[in-house]
């Protein structure tokens, strides 16, 4: 049986309320040297649902769990079928303002980099290069037994030829790029084994339940150690995979503003907090700093 992630949080009544004043988030990165902390808030935009906000996926998705993954065949025949229908929208997604903005502002030098809750590649797809994925991408794809890593667009073709019709509708695709169909709807779905061992394969990104690569971890931990300012950016923070960044910030000393239009677990440790939509928020400072924001995609 499936169980749920324990992944909500209440937000406690003594929290200050969000302000719509872009001032202190243009005054923090007019002096550069910030780091941005993106989540799944700032993919909304390009029609990648949230988990947490309204209508988020968690109210009625459980993403898949490592240990569930790894310690079943059918399992990952679920997630696989899922996850292969849901590839075919998520590939497709493209960055939207708030995504272009950030690569703006590391083009004019105000960024010292970005961490990504995000498993889309989309601050890359904006022209963003200083990005560390902290849960992966679910570009890459590796084999749990050799380690080969390959391209998800080459397997998402070796599945294409290996499940010719598979077209069922999907009742929703979620942020980790899952699209949900019934286990009925995934019972004849083929999965496919690492073409160099025969091992199994899983999408290079950080299941429930798995920890975040050790190195990745202090990667990211240099970045705010060293970071004039933490710029969190569409994330509720609501686990502590990306929590604890904007607590060592704030025990360094490190002024910490987060844009999120609902409150979020880290806003106890937040200089303030602005309750307005990211990508209009986002082009705002932008053109506050001077910034143009460009409409270009990278491939």
């Amino acid at each position: 049986m499936r169980m749920r992630p324990t992944l909500s949080w209440t937000p406690p009544p003594d929290l200050p309320p969000g302000t719509t004043d872009l001032g202190p988030a243009a005054a923090l990165l007019r002096a550069g040297g910030v780091v941005v902390l993106s989540g799944a808030g700032i993919s909304t935009e390009s029609g990648i649902p949230d988990y947490r906000g309204e209508g988020g996926s968690l109210s009625r998705h459980t993403p898949m769990a490592y240990q569930e993954f790894v310690g079943s065949a059918g399992a990952r025949r679920r997630y696989w079928a899922r996850s292969h229908l849901g590839w075919r929208t998520f590939s497709r997604a493209r960055p939207n303002t708030g995504h272009r903005a950030v690569a703006a502002f590391e083009r004019h030098g105000l960024l010292a980099g970005v961490i990504t809750q995000n498993v889309d590649n989309l601050h890359q797809a904006a022209g963003s290069t200083e990005v560390v994925e902290l849960h992966g991408s679910l570009g890459r794809v590796v084999c749990l037994t050799c380690g080969a890593s390959t391209s998800r667009r080459e397997l998402a073709q070796r599945l294409e030829h290996a499940n010719q019709g598979f077209a069922p509708v999907a009742a929703a695709i979620n942020p980790d790029g899952d699209a949900d169909l019934t286990d009925d709807q995934a019972a004849d779905f083929h999965v496919l084994p690492c073409t160099v061992c025969g091992g199994i394969l899983k999408p290079d990104v950080v299941f429930f339940g798995e920890a975040v690569p050790p190195t990745r971890v202090e990667h990211c931990r240099a970045l705010v150690r060293e970071a004039s300012a933490l710029l969190v950016l569409g994330s509720s923070l609501t686990v502590m995979s990306g929590l604890r960044f904007v607590r060592q910030a704030a025990e360094a000393g490190t002024p910490v503003l987060i844009i999120n239009r609902d409150p979020t677990r880290g806003d106890k440790y937040a200089r303030t907090r602005i309750a307005l939509p990211l990508g209009s928020a986002l082009e705002a400072v932008a053109r506050h700093l001077g910034v143009a924001v460009e409409n270009r995609t990278t491939t």
